[in-house]
């Protein structure tokens, strides 16, 4: 499932291909429940409009248009927002790429999977919004309308604090885990980078959140920062269906810590990494590193 960090990859590398284009057409595929805002109605909304900035809070990405209106979109777990020029497998079902030449499948063509296509009076690339699984959700919203989606979001992970930790965790009895995970509480962050944010601070998943002091907090707020800005850096995780809008794959998954890597030596003390689940979700950590 895309984080913060490959939304963000995704904000900035589309937003060159994006920003000051007016939209010709269109086109928008009846997928529910991946559109909140029916098809045909996002798709006369959508037409004649221009872009004028793309922003993001934690999962979710905000196209600002010129009418002051604004097209929300999260990507759930498989989606995919890029550009018509982007060449990559991984835009691909695994069933193409195996019927497909390593040459045919640089290549990709709308598939029954893209639900959003945009179109430009410029001529110029278009961009798709592909989900094979269709956990994403999109909705246009009128000039100074909200949505109980964005309202309930949390403070932006990039900009967590020890402060804002021990203010989310004070008097918590759920493990660290699901707090992090909780985007009321801290918008932005998934398994990759939970995981990976709990062992650069030595602390274990399971430890009960309100039981965290003021340093536990100081050092868990600078290794979530140090993660989400590293993924940043080297483009995000491609571990299955990422890809950026360009595509191009994120680097981040040659980095990794703990995250999927069960029964391999931690990289520090050589101790197999374990595996457990934690809020119904596969985590991981090193039982001599993350002690507490």
């Amino acid at each position: 499932m895309p984080e913060l960090p490959e939304v963000e990859v995704t904000r900035r590398r589309l937003a060159p291909v994006l920003v000051g284009r007016r939209i010709r057409r269109a086109r928008v595929s009846g997928a529910a429940p991946l559109f909140l805002t029916p098809a045909p109605l996002l798709a006369r909304r959508l037409r004649g409009r221009v872009a004028r900035a793309v922003r993001r809070h934690g999962k979710y990405l905000l196209f600002e248009l010129d009418d002051e209106s604004r097209l929300v979109i999260h990507l759930g777990m498989t989606g995919q927002l890029f550009s018509s020029a982007a060449r990559s497998p991984r835009l691909l079902s695994a069933t193409a790429r195996s019927a497909l030449s390593p040459e045919e499948q640089a290549s990709f063509r709308p598939d029954v999977h893209t639900h959003l296509r945009l179109s430009f009076e410029d001529g110029g690339p278009e961009v798709f919004l592909r989900d094979v699984r269709r956990f994403g959700r999109a909705l246009h919203l009128a000039p100074g309308e909200s949505h109980p989606r964005l309202e309930r979001l949390g403070p932006d992970a990039l900009r967590v604090t020890a402060g804002v930790l021990r203010e989310v965790t004070r008097g918590r009895r759920a493990p660290i885990k699901s707090i992090l995970l909780d985007q009321a509480r801290i918008a932005g962050v998934g398994n990759i980078y939970a995981d990976e944010a709990l062992y650069r601070a030595g602390i274990r998943p399971t430890r009960r959140a309100g039981r965290l002091s003021a340093i536990d907090c100081d050092r868990l707020a600078g290794a979530l920062r140090f993660v989400l800005r590293r993924s940043l850096e080297t483009g995000g995780s491609s571990i299955s269906d990422f890809v950026a809008p360009d595509g191009r794959d994120g680097r981040f998954q040659d980095e990794r810590r703990v995250y999927a890597r069960a029964g391999e030596p931690c990289l520090a003390c050589g101790v197999p990494i374990r595996r457990m689940v934690v809020a119904q979700r596969s985590t991981h950590y090193c039982p001599r590193c993350q002690p507490r």
